[in-house]
């Protein structure tokens, strides 16, 4: 199983260092050509407006939308939740394209600036104990589809879901040395895969 990690803009390093540190191959990508090797994808956090900007120039995004439309496995995370949300709330990408799949509403920035950002245990479906949730500038799920899981919520909102093949987290979970999350992603792909 070979793991690919958008490496545009971000923490895809802190990404390749959890699935390397799991023993799990990975790969970046930047290019509509390195998605041709892989059998899942995760899209970091960062800047979802750097990120969407670069890929337009690359041509990686359609080519990664119809993979993720024929099911290719994808968990984004922060940023990575926005580019993979079917609607904002707001246009403060620029028009500029994400890739959509998962049937949330999402708001940039919605629990604050960088100086707000913190940390909280949250239950995750699963998971035995608490995981501790980074979250920095994050966006908030406001609603979601029926065909949309919850996995954990904090403060009584969504901050990780699924729908089929789509994660999305609110939250930073490549931060700090709890791999189960990843863990959690990675077991998912034996049923998908």
């Amino acid at each position: 199983m070979r793991v690919g990690v958008l490496s545009l803009q971000g923490a895809f390093r802190e990404h390749l260092g959890v699935l390397d540190s799991l023993g799990v191959g990975s790969r970046k990508v930047t290019r509509p050509e390195h998605l041709e090797s892989i059998d899942s994808i995760i899209l970091p956090g960062g800047e979802s407006s750097a990120m969407v900007r670069i890929a337009a120039t690359t041509g990686l995004f359609p080519a990664l939308e119809e993979k993720i439309s024929a099911g290719l496995p994808v968990f984004g995370t922060c940023a990575g939740l926005i580019l993979l949300a079917d609607r904002l709330t707001d246009d403060s990408l620029g028009g500029f394209d994400r890739l959509g799949g998962l049937d949330v509403t999402v708001a940039r920035n919605a629990y604050g600036r960088q100086r707000e950002s913190f940390c909280a245990p949250v239950q995750v479906t699963g998971l035995d104990s608490t995981f501790e949730a980074t979250f920095i500038r994050a966006p908030q799920i406001l609603n979601f589809g029926t065909d949309v899981q919850v996995l954990s919520e904090y403060a009584e909102v969504p901050v990780l879901v699924r729908q089929a093949n789509i994660w999305g987290g609110s939250f930073h979970p490549e931060l700090g040395t709890d791999t189960r999350i990843h863990e959690e992603f990675l077991h998912s792909l034996t049923a998908i895969v």
